[in-house]
């Protein structure tokens, strides 16, 4: 393969739900670059794309693959995204290194709220788009329907490019307006014959023709001179026009697919060339702000946009080249950690197929293996310090708790978690000391189920998965008092240990008193001195010593912070974190022999348990705040969903197309939402959660709690 000019490279996206034809259609696009000679098929199991053993079981995607094409003197670099909401993170990293997406949407659904998320994420980065109808050649094909569909919810930024002569099994022909020419196709392999427009069709051509030129002038005030002066354009200022419309996201142009018998694959293809930016049109965002040009004959640098471990070839890094030429043998630097890494060999890469390159330029895309420690948003580069803006991943919407089937296995299971969450950072693994287990995040079931799938059959570890604890809090309502005497004596120097205290709850920006009411008697306490604790669950504990008269030894409040500390560690009604608490440690006695630092500890930890539990203590729950994207259809049985799940429905509004439901709900309801909410919708339906803030459980569920705490305390 030669080298390639960032003027002749073009990075493109590919997206649209499960089942638009995403995988087929880059067949196509690389049989017509002679990448390949035969096309492959999602049932034959021997497409580029999809060619892992799980993607070729489910036949869909589920990884983000990279492949090329080469066509009229210009690379395509070509990313192909999974449909699936579960497995957007290779979405979002396809962002990060593409310039423009093609969106495929299916000709016998229309628009799906999955074309809706990807077009939406593709405006919030900025990358401009063409649709094209796919699968025309369907019997159930709807080109009005699906039209009407994009209008429905993109209004005047859709602009006919092309319109099919018929659709169905008879589809093989399409009048192109930019053009105003006929396509017909000959066969399956894409040759085409270019004919007139026929007479019965003329004048929607040409009224399809008239609104293209119209939206392009819009979008520029030269060529709206020229346009008002000559009442037309040219082909190329037509183009013109299209391109500043898609860069300020007021134009997506439509065109027409049947990329299952290579109908339409090159015209998209040519338009993308003709009209779609280069990557030196572009500038690369840098971590600590600011940005950098696209350009060959700058230093050397390069993004790392994703991870895998390959059979045969070890861990495979995918890289954009951000500036400079990448050379083969070239020393390259990660500003990031100092390390320094040879890259030894350069691919161009078409899913696992790779062709072996000398160097790459400033826009390029391919792969290299063998490098020391490389991660997902890391920079390298050579005569510079740059470092670029690492992606930015939704927050995960599933959790569960994993283990190791035979606990030998713990430290295996570890080490390939990690390596998981590396090559795919919308896995988030966490060990919590608080519920002690590991807790595996990600965008879905069926995200952490694949998963599961790997490890069970690649890495044959059998792992458990089951529901997640709940990070409980507890605190108090009213103020309390306990006493406690720690006493042991078995021959020798004895333990001894009475601690008196006085415990209330804390608000930020509560006042500070002495003067306490307490079963109806008055308390009037001498704070000598205040300790303040920001815990790192939340929350705060103020310690105060209030001892008079040397009834407790100063060397012994340290203790008895510890023993506090000790029992918010583990709170008396569920064994969860206590938070927002003053303590007033303000009498006890010692014993001149038997006193020690463990016995006021002690009694400190049982005296603060006591006064716990008469202080109207409560448990606390996450709340979430969530936003559920659902179709009209759908709306009655989502919210009657939520509301069974203790959901606080906020509010709803209508957003191109859908229905948007906003509400708070407890962490413990959200378990295995992601599924119900795909079983309810037929997988229509997607949702983003929150952490909002800890909130009172109500009184029937604290008692459930209390109760099941209870019995797991015997069962120990």
């Amino acid at each position: 393969m030669k080298t390639y000019e960032t003027k002749n490279i073009r990075n493109v996206v590919l997206l649209g739900s499960p089942k638009s034809g995403k995988t087929t259609f880059v067949e196509s696009m690389m049989f017509e670059g002679k990448v390949i000679d035969r096309r492959g098929s999602v049932e034959g199991k021997n497409t580029m794309s999809d060619n892992t053993e799980i993607e070729q079981i489910y036949q869909r995607s589920i990884y983000s693959t990279l492949l090329y094409t080469e066509f009229m003197d210009t690379k395509f670099n070509i990313i192909d995204t999974p449909g699936s909401d579960d497995f957007v993170g290779g979405v979002y990293s396809a962002f990060s290194v593409c310039d423009s997406g093609i969106v495929l949407v299916n000709a016998t659904q229309g628009v799906e709220v999955g074309t809706e998320i990807f077009i939406r994420q593709a405006q919030k980065h900025n990358k401009p788009l063409v649709i094209a109808v796919n699968q025309l050649d369907s019997e159930k094909a709807d080109w009005h329907q699906a039209i009407d569909s994009l209008k429905n919810v993109y209004g005047g930024k859709i602009v006919l490019v092309q319109f099919p002569v018929s659709v169905g099994t008879e589809f093989n022909a399409f009048i192109d307006v930019l053009k105003m020419k006929m396509y017909r196709f000959k066969d399956d392999n894409g040759t085409r014959e270019e004919l007139e427009i026929p007479a019965d069709m003329m004048d929607e051509a040409q009224t399809l023709q008239q609104e293209l030129i119209e939206k392009a002038a819009e979008n520029d005030e030269q060529l709206m001179e020229i346009f008002f002066d000559k009442g037309s354009l040219t082909e190329d200022e037509v183009r013109s026009g299209l391109k500043a419309g898609m860069l300020k996201d007021e134009i997506f142009p439509v065109f027409c697919l049947s990329a299952k018998k290579d109908i339409g694959v090159k015209r998209v293809m040519e338009f993308v060339i003709n009209t779609l930016p280069d990557p030196g049109q572009h500038e690369n965002e840098l971590k600590e702000g600011g940005s950098v040009k696209v350009d060959a004959n700058g230093p050397t640098s390069l993004f790392f946009y994703k991870t895998a471990l390959e059979q045969h070839l070890g861990d495979v890094a995918y890289f954009k080249v951000m500036t400079g030429t990448l050379k083969e043998g070239m020393d390259l630097y990660n500003p990031e950690t100092g390390d320094k890494e040879r890259v030894t060999i350069i691919y161009a890469a078409a899913g696992k197929k790779r062709e072996k390159v000398s160097e790459m330029k400033a826009g390029d895309i391919g792969c290299t293996v063998k490098l020391k420690s490389v991660k997902v948003g890391q920079t390298l580069c050579a005569g510079c310090e740059y470092t670029f803006a690492p992606t930015k991943f939704p927050e995960p919407k599933f959790r569960t708790a994993i283990k190791a089937k035979e606990e030998k296995d713990e430290e295996k299971l570890g080490e390939l978690l990690n390596r998981a969450s590396a090559e795919d950072p919308t896995i988030v693994v966490e060990y919590s000391k608080e519920l002690k287990q590991t807790i595996l995040s990600g965008q879905g079931e069926h995200h952490i189920n694949i998963l599961k799938w790997k490890l069970n059959n690649v890495d044959k570890l059998e792992i458990d998965l089951m529901a997640p604890k709940i990070p409980y809090r507890e605190t108090i309502t009213k103020v309390a008092i306990a006493d406690y005497r720690h006493k042991k004596q078995s021959g020798g120097a004895g333990q001894f240990g009475e601690v008196h205290l006085l415990i209330e709850p804390y608000y930020e920006g509560k006042p500070e008193q002495n003067k306490f009411k307490v079963d109806n008697q008055e308390m009037v306490l001498n704070v000598k001195g205040k300790e303040e604790y920001p815990l790192e669950w939340g929350g705060k504990l103020e310690y105060y010593n209030c001892i008079v008269g040397g009834a407790i030894d100063a060397r012994f409040m340290p203790a008895i912070l510890k023993g506090v500390m000790e029992k918010m560690t583990e709170g008396p009604l569920t064994g969860s974190y206590a938070r927002d608490i003053r303590v007033y440690v303000f009498d006890g006695k010692m014993h001149p022999v038997d006193s020690n630092e463990l016995s006021f500890k002690l009694a400190a930890r049982n005296a603060f348990k006591e006064a716990f539990k008469k202080a109207g203590p409560k448990i606390m729950e996450p709340i979430y705040n969530i936003e559920v994207m659902v179709p009209s259809d759908c709306m009655g049985d989502v919210m009657s969903d939520l509301q069974n799940r203790r959901a606080l429905i906020e509010g709803m509004q209508s957003e191109n197309g859908f229905e948007v439901l906003k509400a708070r709900i407890p962490l413990a309801e959200l378990y295995r939402y992601s599924t119900t909410l795909s079983s309810l919708t037929s997988g229509r339906a997607t949702f983003s959660q929150r952490f909002a803030e800890y909130q009172q459980v109500p009184a029937d569920v604290q008692e459930k709690l209390l109760k099941a705490y209870e019995e797991s305390e015997k069962d120990e």
